[in-house]
């Protein structure tokens, strides 16, 4: 009897051989109500196993459909959103309409409505520092960036008991501006602020930015860093005017090195870089993303191994680079050997390479340390910087070399170099490096920031074939605070701050990137920001593929990655808002990220359900009480 029931109800959804659930009349819950019976009538229990069909090719699949699939793949993506995507086995297996997407459907289904959410690859940020920033061993006294040093230290009294990992106490977030008005305007040496509180206790604060840092005599002794100490090359030891003593404030490498003290690997100290790496990736998938560069890894501190940790124990939920540190003071034939011995491009149990190395050529602005080809017009007098044109930390012969060392070595081994340059002159400089060191094809190397780029140098990027890396997401990179630059380098040079849409126009590679947590993480901001620049604007459209299938070809995995494709990996992020939609081009830095998955697994899914329905469920609730291990239905991000 009951095998004469799956033949009547068979026929009875059945027209000339083809199954209703095919028809193009239906609407997609008949369809899936269909498919449903389909499903029970194939119920190993309903007939013995010679007379029922067998259900051999029912996969587990999750199907996304009444959405806008934005698949950044092609030129014409964003004029032709698709209504749906299917991803089975970590993979895209289809994109396109709703009819045909739920013929995907069978009993091993998950099926989520999206009810006009849109999807899109998931993010990359390809300059971002998770361990640094997420790690609370350095982060235990929190600074505000516009106030006064004097008033600063009642922080460091309450901050100090509190530090863990290190007998040093660390902490930061204040501005160098703030500190260097502090001096200009005659104030007492920034050390003696620390010291009249923490005379006893090494103490150091990174600035907002991380080019320097302030610290108290007892730092500065533990470091044997006194007024005897000679000018050594990338970095400026600041002193008090009269004495030559030192004042408190070190600038670049000199800062990076009193923080190798400070951050001495001990088993404590792991363990929280650890906890707060972990803590650090959700915040990543939170935003949408599932690709990083971590773009200075501290290799002299175990951070590479804190990473390798985080993969080995299957915790790791993103793509991740390590950008490895070239560190300025370091012996080039030593370090260069090293580095090599480090290089990873592949890793069993994760996502995780050691392929790419991190070069400062320059400073910073504010800090009148980026390389510039005239002088600022700010000058503060540093030591060592008699021209007032920034300094470099690694010169161009020096970046030459470590490029040409290690970009092809050990069999087709190939390190990625990622270069802060910020000056006209360090740019000028780390272009001329690249150019020195050119082979014909494989290299994939970058620059980041690039503040201040001479209009004869915007097309070089495309024909050295070195990626431009911008970052226009924190709200000191918008055109509003071009005053503040203007009074650093003058008018003229200030107009092109930043010059995102001239080198993109070169058709140069290009990407966008957070720098976080100098700025925001969210992409959405970026997205906003880099369409709000004026003459340097770009479109939506350009602004999502630096974020996504540029930045993908940067990480050396745009065939695996960085669009929807059928045949690649289902790394894709659910939101709330169509930011393609002209009338949202205003309200995309509040976009939501409702779900973000990697190689097809959940990584993230926010608590409001409202949005994006698990549709199987809601239609057919009678079947609920047969599904097994959550199949056909689906988890609501």
């Amino acid at each position: 009897m009951l095998c004469l029931c799956w033949t009547l109800l068979t026929l009875a959804i059945t027209t000339s051989g083809k199954s209703l659930s095919k028809s193009s009349t239906l609407t997609p819950k008949d369809r899936l109500l269909l498919r449903e019976i389909e499903c029970l009538l194939e119920d190993e229990a309903l007939c013995d196993q010679d007379s029922m069909p067998q259900q051999s090719n029912a996969v587990k699949n999750t199907i996304y459909f009444n959405g806008n699939v934005y698949t950044v793949d092609g030129t014409d993506w964003d004029q032709t959103p698709k209504e749906a995507i299917v991803v089975q086995d970590g993979k895209v297996a289809f994109v396109g309409s709703n009819q045909d997407a739920l013929e995907y459907v069978n009993c091993e289904s998950s099926v989520l409505d999206l009810n006009g959410a849109t999807v899109l690859p998931g993010f990359h940020d390809v300059h971002i520092h998770p361990l640094e920033a997420s790690s609370r061993v350095g982060s235990t006294c929190k600074l505000t960036s516009d106030t006064d040093p004097e008033l600063m230290k009642d922080i460091f009294k309450t901050c100090a008991p509190r530090q863990i990992g290190t007998e040093w106490v660390l902490g930061g977030g204040h501005s160098i501006t703030s500190i260097l008005d502090h001096i200009e305007k005659g104030g007492r040496p920034p050390r003696e602020i620390i010291d009249e509180v923490l005379p006893d206790v090494p103490v150091v604060m990174l600035e907002e930015t991380s080019h320097s840092v302030w610290v108290n005599s007892e730092a500065l002794r533990r470091a044997n860093i006194t007024k005897w100490t000679p000018v050594r090359p990338g970095g400026v030891i600041m002193r008090e005017e009269g004495t030559g003593e030192p004042n408190g404030i070190l600038l670049e490498d000199e800062g990076v090195s009193i923080m190798e003290f400070a951050m001495k690997p001990t088993p404590e100290l792991e363990e929280l870089n650890y906890e707060g790496l972990i803590d650090g990736l959700w915040y990543r998938n939170e935003n949408g993303i599932t690709s990083v560069s971590d773009a200075r890894v501290y290799w002299g501190r175990g951070n590479d191994k804190t990473w390798e940790r985080v993969c080995k124990e299957g915790k790791l939920t993103v793509r991740a680079n390590l950008a490895l540190w070239a560190y300025p003071q370091k012996d080039d034939s030593q370090q260069i050997e090293a580095l090599k011995d480090m290089f990873s491009n592949e890793n069993p149990n994760c996502f995780l390479r050691k392929n790419q190395i991190k070069v400062y050529i320059d400073g910073l602005l504010d800090s009148t340390t980026a390389a510039m080809e005239e002088p600022y017009v700010k000058n503060l007098h540093l030591p060592g910087i008699s021209d007032n044109r920034g300094l470099n930390i690694f010169d161009q012969p020096r970046l030459a070399k470590y490029v040409k060392e290690l970009q092809n070595f050990d069999n087709n081994k190939r390190y990625d170099f990622l270069v802060h340059a910020i000056g006209d002159r360090g740019v000028h400089q780390a272009l001329n490096a690249f150019d020195e060191s050119w082979i014909s094809a494989g290299t994939r190397h970058r620059m980041t920031h690039l503040e201040q780029v001479k209009p004869e140098d915007m097309n070089r990027f495309q024909k050295l074939n070195v990626i431009a890396d911008f970052q226009v997401a924190g709200n000191f990179t918008k055109p509003s605070t071009r005053d503040h630059i203007e009074s650093l380098v003058g008018k003229d040079r200030a107009h092109d701050f930043i010059p995102l849409r001239s080198v993109y126009h070169t058709n140069a590679h290009v990407t966008l990137s957070s720098d976080w947590d100098v700025s925001t993480i969210n992409p959405f901001v970026g997205i906003q920001n880099a369409i709000s620049r004026g003459h340097q604007s770009v479109n939506v459209k350009d602004a999502v593929e630096m974020y996504t299938i540029n930045a993908a070809f940067a990480m050396r995995q745009e065939h695996v990655v960085g669009s929807l494709a059928t045949g690649k990996d289902a790394d894709l992020v659910v939101i709330d808002t169509d930011i393609m939609d002209q009338n949202n081009e205003d309200v995309i830095h509040k976009t939501r990220v409702l779900q973000t998955v990697l190689a097809g697994e959940e990584v993230y899914s926010t608590e409001d359900q409202n949005q994006v329905n698990d549709v199987t469920c809601e239609v057919f609730e009678n079947r609920a009480e047969n599904c097994q291990d959550g199949h056909y239905c689906y988890t609501n991000p």
